[in-house]
């Protein structure tokens, strides 16, 4: 790689990519600073003094003029243009409909009723611009659905109770009201209405509150409590009527939109984001389309994303780094117009059905996120949500943001797990042939790829899910502080007058804020010198004596003065000046910190970041941003944890070596390096300083290897580096050295980001640590470019939406080499750097596991989001296995010790072809199982990095088993895991075939019982099956059907079972276990294993799952099944489901 960058000329030709290094270089030319800051690299001294004011007159005439025309297309003047306000869409009419005959379904009026109470209670309501809901129109519908399906739905206007459940019951997971046509409409008719508000310029973003949801709704089929789609017919109404070309829909409700991706699959106009709960095609809706294999057809490959979480739990940084590492990173590529959220808030902690761990702080983060595109026009519409108080609170704070309040800082923000890693990387692989924003540096992290099952172990976190907290919102008086002063002017250059550092730099800045508008919006607040105990904080007491001495030197002292330091001019004013700038910086931090405003700009000088503890260094004197740092801490009374971002194109090296043994202050610097050989020189700033003792790894350096790095440089570098380490830290303040020199047109940095990255920049950044951001000027050398770059980030500071964002090419070749090569420093120090790649992400393909077909009729009462006994089979093919989650309960004849191995023909495995078996799903007493249903086998890092890596016996399978494609959308053949199940009991095993099968089970192989809560493979029940001419393998363990330890169960308290209850040790609410003898209720294995630390107390043997409802035995270290526990079952059953089961015997 040279210094003068790469070309962008990449293709879908990239599997090629030559992994460039870097050259050798002299050590003697970078083992100290040999060269002025901004000047000719290896030039003369003398040659270097003659030619200087020559080049800095040729560079500011010759960059100025080119900026100009390169800012012709950035309209700036906004100030008439800006958008403000909320819209809301809020009607009682939506809450005219439910369930007839089902009082308990989860899906009632109950959930608009919590949302209003906690909007009313927030403020809320008073401060959106409200809109009356209004009729969605046929013609408006048929755009997404078929019009014999809209006039079937009409119908049911005028129907009995006993014709809608008819009705009903041919659909999955849906029921009928003669109101639900009318509200469905209204729905659809109320995100059509934010639509037109939004393009038609009368608000900047706005959230529907409607009900039925409408995602799972498809062309001509009722779906999972959805009739219409209502985002589907917003995108394409925005299309049709306004004229929009490109249109991003973000799902993130815990279930995967099906109808939304089916709308679009085809269609690279619309991009598709969904991330849900899958748990390998057992979590409902069963889809293979639902996995990340999934990208779209034809024109719209590519264009739909799928980001499966395959276990339970998931958290705020798992979500997040979906975000970041995939949406947004394929978004700004997209360049949508226009956003719109399929808003469901299932995935909070306590959900019922979601069982995910997100916090509606979590939501506020991921909605300021998707603020920063399209302009911000962005709509959410709610979808789904049915623990009433997650719901309420998860709408409000995603609503507070769309308000313009600050993110909540998040509790535990942590880093994505190792399932979320798994699944992102296979996305991201899925994605990259289409999208040149994710392509990926050749320079590999070894320790990075996982293959088979060796995955590298990570230390168990000690995290535990998080009550809901109370979230407060700050009531500011202002936003934005400002603090400038024109004393600060007073530092000049006696000598040369075309030195780049100038006066005119702040002055200039100021101007600009002012001609649009922006200082008046601000705070602007009162400067004042910076007292000797601050600078002492971070410089020595002699070197503060020896600038002091400055102000009372001669000019030729002067002159000698400066030649003492590196790159540095003094005049008799620059000691006041400095102290000024620093000063000025500590005004705006305490204004911050006391609340006064959320966040600021410091237009100050001389710059401050290259200052050592001892020494001027680069134009700098006093180090401003260090210095603010070290007085927020003392005024906060604690090692108050702070962010310094520092993109200014030069290395901070001041920052950097006053906080290098720091662990307080995260500093991250990107700057050109050039191999050492870039100002300020030598080594300081390579990507393998990292700090040092407890400070190791809080030093994070970003080092280009060239010019030319520009937005998408930068906003890769955020997205895949920045921004994980920054949430993982969690700061309390976050200080940015706002250096310009990067900026398009700087006669010194020689690179390219436009003031529209810097506002995206400051926008992502502004969802760190509350709100609380400074930004500090630096360097930047080109009068204009400065001033409109800090008014970009300014008018985004006070609230406005980034402006659009256009990438004339993807990063270059050498910043994806230099962001990969810190990532690689630093994994070691963060775990959200940890993003394991699998090569063989056949091991993980949805086309392994069994899916349903079509939509088939349901009983409401089971519900979308109950996994019914598909997801509970294990299927083997391409040489991989997955376990299945939890037990079939419904062959007591069995014993545990029976192993059976099934041989079925292909025309057996169609609907019928077996006599015999009269068994539906509905016999299964225990069919809502989902994954993690044992108290050592709950949906955990090790079952997902264990149990489904492990390879099955060579002559098991082949190749070439990959199922033929199913001519249903999104579907694959199967055979019916029931008709599997009931065959079992008539079965005669052949004892010399169960040992021949028993012999070949390997180390490997017994992990499958292990990770089952103790039982090993022959343990197990196994069924072989053939389609076509290849095998599948099939796995489940089944209960034992008595157990000597039965007599502990002990009878049920009159209070009853309360499945909601949390973990008495730890208040955990997932997982739960409750004991059958003393009937106390505590979390699994894999939370805080509390229900085992109680048996090992007690020594009670038997517990009932809160999750499925299945039993496990300590003593036996097995599932048991048995007329003994059924009363338990069932009022467990009755609690949860609101019904008996649906066979008690």
């Amino acid at each position: 790689m040279t210094s003068t960058g790469q070309d962008s000329t990449t293709t879908r030709q990239r599997r090629s990519r030559h992994n460039p290094h870097s050259p050798p270089h002299d050590s003697s030319i970078t083992s100290k600073r040999g060269a002025k800051k901004g000047a000719v690299l290896r030039s003369s001294p003398k040659l270097a003094e003659v030619k200087k004011k020559g080049r800095m007159k040729k560079l500011s005439q010759e960059t100025g003029e080119d900026l100009i025309v390169g800012l012709q297309g950035l309209d700036l003047n906004l100030e008439a243009k800006t958008l403000s306000g909320t819209g809301l869409v809020f009607d009682e009419q939506l809450n005219e409909f439910h369930c007839l005959w089902d009082d308990s379904f989860p899906e009632g009026p109950e959930r608009l009723h919590a949302i209003k109470e906690q909007l009313i209670q927030e403020g809320l309501l008073d401060r959106c611009v409200s809109f009356q809901a209004r009729f969605a129109e046929k013609e408006e519908l048929i755009l997404v659905h078929s019009l014999e399906y809209i006039d079937l739905m009409e119908t049911t206007q005028y129907m009995n109770e006993g014709e809608l459940r008819i009705l009903a019951d041919t659909y999955d997971s849906v029921y009928l009201h003669p109101n639900s046509y009318t509200c469905a409409c209204l729905a659809s008719g109320s995100v059509l209405r934010l639509v037109d508000a939004v393009l038609g310029a009368e608000i900047r973003n706005g959230m529907a509150i409607i009900r039925p949801p409408g995602h799972h709704a498809q062309h001509s089929l009722m779906d999972g409590y959805c009739m219409f789609n209502h985002v589907a017919v917003a995108a394409r109404y925005a299309q049709q009527k306004h004229g929009i070309e490109r249109v991003l829909i973000v799902d993130w409700d815990v279930h995967h939109g099906q109808g939304t991706q089916f709308t679009f699959d085809q269609d690279p106009s619309v991009l598709y984001f969904s991330i849900h709960r899958y748990e390998q095609g057992r979590f409902w809706p069963h889809l293979k389309a639902s996995n990340w294999s999934t990208t779209g057809f034809g024109k719209g490959q590519g264009y739909t994303i799928n980001v499966p979480w395959n276990q339970v739990g998931m958290r705020d940084a798992d979500y997040i780094a979906a975000f970041l590492q995939v949406l947004l990173p394929v978004a700004s590529e997209f360049r949508p117009q226009l956003v719109l959220v399929a808003a469901g808030f299932d995935a909070l902690q306590g959900d019922p059905k979601g069982e995910m761990a997100a916090t509606p702080a979590g939501f506020a983060q991921l909605t300021h996120l998707l603020m920063g595109l399209a302009g911000g026009r962005l709509i959410l519409s709610l979808e789904g949500g049915y623990n009433l108080r997650s719901l309420a609170e998860g709408v409000s704070a995603s609503l507070h943001t769309l308000l313009g309040d600050p993110c909540p800082m998040l509790e535990s923000p942590g880093s994505p797990c190792l399932s979320a890693q798994l699944s992102l990387s296979c996305t991201l692989e899925a994605l990259e042939p289409f999208w040149e924003i994710l392509v990926r540096s050749d320079k590999t992290i070894e320790e990075d790829t996982v293959e088979g099952v060796n995955v590298e172990k990570e230390e168990e976190r000690s995290w535990q899910p998080p009550s809901l907290p109370v979230l407060t919102w700050p009531v500011l008086q202002a936003r934005t502080g400002l603090v400038y002063d024109q004393r600060m002017m007073g530092h000049y250059n006696l000598w040369d007058n075309y030195h780049p550092e100038v006066p005119q730099r702040v002055s200039q800045i100021m101007g600009r804020l002012e001609e649009l508008g922006l200082a008046e919006r601000c705070l602007v607040l009162p400067t004042r010198p910076a007292t000797d105990p601050e600078l002492l904080t971070c410089h020595s007491a002699e070197y503060v004596r020896r600038l002091r001495a400055t102000e009372k030197m001669k000019t030729r002292e002067l002159y000698r003065e400066g030649a003492n330091f590196d790159s540095i001019y003094i005049c008799p004013s620059t000691f006041a000046c400095a102290k000024l700038a620093t000063g000025a910086t500590c005004c705006l931090v305490e204004a911050v910190l006391a609340g006064e405003v959320l966040n600021g700009v410091a237009v100050v000088r001389p710059p401050g970041h290259h200052a050592e503890q001892d020494a001027a260094c680069g134009f700098c004197f006093f180090n401003s941003v260090a210095v603010a740092a070290r007085h927020a801490q003392a005024i906060s009374g604690h090692a108050l944890r702070i962010l310094i971002v520092d993109w200014d194109i030069h290395h901070g090296n001041g920052t950097q070596h006053i906080f290098e043994k720091d662990s307080s202050i995260l500093y991250i610097s990107l700057h050109r390096y050039d191999h050492g050989t870039f100002f300020p020189m030598g080594d300081e700033g390579a990507c393998y300083q990292v700090g040092w003792a407890a400070g190791m790894g809080f030093t994070v350096n970003v080092a280009w290897n060239g010019p030319r790095m520009g937005d998408a440089e930068y906003l890769a570098a955020w997205h895949r580096l920045v921004l994980p380490i920054a949430y993982e830290f969690n700061p309390e303040l976050v200080l940015v050295s706002a250096g310009f020199d990067a900026a398009r047109g700087d006669p010194l940095g020689g690179c390219q980001v436009s003031p529209e990255g810097y506002a995206h920049l400051t926008h992502l950044l502004m969802g760190l640590a509350s709100g609380r951001i400074i930004l500090i000027l630096e360097g930047g050398y080109n009068l204009t470019s400065i001033s409109e770059s800090m008014a970009a980030c300014t008018r985004t500071l006070l609230g406005d939406p980034p402006p659009p964002l256009t990438l004339p090419r993807p990063p270059l070749s050498g910043a994806l080499a230099s962001i990969s090569e810190t990532i690689q420093v630093h994994r070691r120090y963060w775990r959200s750097l940890r993003v394991m790649k699998f090569k063989d992400k056949e091991g993980l393909s949805s086309s392994k596991f069994i899916t349903k077909e079509v939509p088939q009729p349901a009983n409401p009462g089971s519900a979308e989001g109950l996994t019914t006994l598909e997801g509970n089979i294990l299927v083997a093919s391409m040489g991989k296995t997955t376990l299945a989650s939890s037990v079939q309960e419904a062959i007591p004849a069995q014993t545990k010790s029976e192993t059976a191995v099934v041989e079925l023909t292909q025309d057996q495995s169609s609907e019928g072809a077996m006599p015999d078996q009269t068994t539906s799903e509905g016999t299964m007493p225990d069919q809502t199982t989902s994954e993690g249903a044992m108290p050592d086998q709950t949906a955990s890092e090790e079952a997902v990095g264990e149990a489904e890596l492990i390879q099955t016996h060579p002559a098991s399978c082949t190749d070439n088993q990959t199922p033929p494609a199913s001519p249903v959308q999104g579907t694959t053949p199967h055979i019916s895991p029931t008709k599997l199940f009931g065959i079992l009991p008539t079965l005669e095993l052949d004892s010399k075939a169960q040992e021949a099968s028993e012999s070949h089970i390997s180390g490997d192989e017994r992990l499958l019982g292990e990770a089952a809560g103790g039982q090993e493979l022959d343990d197990s029940v196994l069924m072989q099956a053939f389609g076509n001419t290849d095998q599948a393998m099939f796995y489940a363990v089944t209960p034992l059907p008595w157990c000597p330890h039965l007599v502990a169960v002990c009878p049920i308290p009159e209070a009853g079972l309360d499945v909601t209850q949390p973990c008495q040790d730890c208040g955990a609410l997932q997982e739960n276990w409750v004991c059958l003898s003393c009937y106390e209720v505590y979390c699994g294995r894999y939370i805080n294993a509390h229900m085992l630390q109680h048996h090992e107390g007690s020594g009670h043997p038997l517990v009932l799952s809160y999750v499925d409802l299945s039993t496990w035995c300590y003593q036996c270290q097995a599932y048991v099944h048995h007329q003994t526990l059924l009363d338990a079952k069932n009022i467990a059953h009755q609690n949860k489901f609101g019904e008996d089961m649906p066979h008690s015997h």
